[in-house]
């Protein structure tokens, strides 16, 4: 009973996480990259059939709705004109995530194809965490605490345990905890820089 416990818990917060995000993309306030999210939306998705395949039970749920909401953030975000550049990388990005399905077909093996999507996922972190370097004050730290606690609610959610079932939930967890420092360091160091630039400068006494 626990685990489903575990898992609403996980849902509810990946809608608490998810409704403040794309209201302030809706008012212009937020911008994502909207190539990340694709994939992110679809890397998600396959996951999730993936833990649903390897007897996740009811932790795979939290993934699920994830990866649905996730698409919806990616059609929202160019919808309302926000980051579309894709480059090479992005392509590549995207295509490598394409081949998890064949993989894990021709293998018989899910773990193939969420190894796949989960070193495809966390690269593609690469556009928005450089975005978040350049501009830390454009991305909400609180929707990246949220997905945290709720990936690893998840992984407590989980009715087996297996490197198929723990590894995206943990791996992203792990991501987005490296991302969050790095915002709060950035946050800083402009804060420090901006003050410095602002301190009048003393020319002497001639």
């Amino acid at each position: 009973m626990y685990k489903e416990f575990f898992s609403a818990s996980a849902i509810a917060l990946t809608f608490m996480a998810f409704i403040p995000y794309i209201r302030s993309i809706r008012q212009g306030t937020t911008k994502p990259h909207v190539f990340s999210w694709i994939i992110w939306g679809s890397t998600t998705f396959v996951v999730f059939l993936a833990q649903l395949a390897d007897q996740a039970g009811s932790g795979a749920w939290p993934i699920g709705v994830s990866g649905m909401i996730t698409m919806y953030i990616a059609a929202l975000a160019y919808q309302q004109k926000a980051d579309v550049a894709i480059s090479r990388l992005d392509w590549w990005f995207f295509i490598t995530a394409l081949t998890a399905l064949p993989t894990w077909y021709f293998t018989a093996d899910p773990l193939w194809a969420v190894i796949i999507l989960t070193i495809v996922d966390v690269l593609g972190f690469g556009p928005t965490f450089s975005k978040a370097y350049a501009q830390p004050h454009g991305e909400q730290l609180k929707f990246y605490i949220i997905v945290v606690i709720r990936n690893l609610l998840a992984i407590m959610a989980l009715q087996h345990y297996s490197i198929t079932t723990v590894l995206f939930p943990a791996a992203l967890a792990m991501a987005c905890v490296v991302f969050i420092l790095m915002v709060m360091y950035r946050r800083k160091a402009s804060i420090a820089a901006r003050q410095a630039a602002a301190k009048p400068v003393s020319t002497g006494s001639g």
